[in-house]
């Protein structure tokens, strides 16, 4: 897909601004910082105005997070005050059935990915945090990995059903905790911003590979390291390595069993 450079300048100043701002109207306490590209810019930007906010990334110790090397990356690069919480199946046993309660529902993949989350917001509600960024938003507004075959046609058109029912497992695992997530990403400035960029400019090539933020890695490109900003993206649940949580749901339990116990 041609790109008109000229264009492309616009953008990158008008992202530079656009998120600096959100991010200093929608200060945290703290971060769930898995250093993908969504938490390495707000992490940038908010070090600013919070050099000490304390950053969490979660591991899960039976698995093999791809995150670390980006997160230890970031860390150095951002002096950021920083740990990494593995956590174990004693962890996911004593947590899924909040984290249903929370959400509300029984989808399996959901649930995996949401523990780790709400696992990190537990930990930083002890420590009395009680607002806690997210990258929130981002894939939705500029497109999942899966969705770089669609044409341009086909993929406005899933956009536009991605926007009309967005929703996010943080906000109410927070709520239920007493605590609230700032999403810069979800500001309405942002959104409206987000929702007029060409798709040409949310997915695009770099060194012969495509890939999704695109105008978002070339805003950050010059400051943020170039390996981080242009790693590729990672599934929540592969970042943290709870991807082997599926085998291990299944081995532990059958559908029915899960309902049963999650509805106890």
């Amino acid at each position: 897909m041609a790109i008109n450079e000229i264009e492309v300048t616009r953008l990158t100043q008008e992202a530079r601004t656009l998120i600096h701002d959100v991010v200093k109207k929608n200060l945290a306490d703290g971060f769930m910082f898995s250093a993908g590209t969504d938490t390495q810019i707000i992490a940038y930007e908010a070090v600013k105005y919070k050099p000490d906010i304390p950053c969490l990334t979660l591991a899960f110790k039976h698995g093999q997070p791809k995150d670390a090397q980006y997160v230890k990356m970031m860390v150095d690069f951002l002096h950021l005050k920083h740990e990494t919480y593995q956590f174990g199946k004693e962890d996911l046993m004593k947590f899924y059935p909040k984290v249903v309660e929370a959400l509300k529902k029984f989808d399996p993949m959901e649930i995996r990915n949401s523990l780790p989350v709400y696992i990190g917001l537990t930990l930083f509600k002890e420590k009395g945090v009680k607002t806690v960024f997210t990258g929130d938003a981002l894939d939705e507004l500029f497109g999942y990995p899966w969705q770089f075959h669609l044409t341009e046609a086909q993929f406005a058109v899933k956009q536009q059903e991605m926007w009309a029912e967005m929703g996010f497992s943080s906000i109410p695992m927070a709520n239920s905790l007493g605590m609230e997530i700032k999403a810069p990403y979800l500001d309405p400035a942002f959104q409206e911003w987000a929702k007029k960029i060409p798709i040409k400019y949310k997915i695009n090539m770099y060194n012969g590979v495509k890939y999704g933020k695109w105008i978002l890695r070339k805003a950050y490109e010059d400051i943020i390291p170039h390996d981080a900003i242009w790693r590729p993206k990672a599934p929540l649940e592969a970042g943290t390595g709870t991807e082997t949580l599926r085998t291990y749901f299944n081995d532990t339990f059958t559908p029915e069993e899960f309902k049963e116990k999650v509805a106890k």
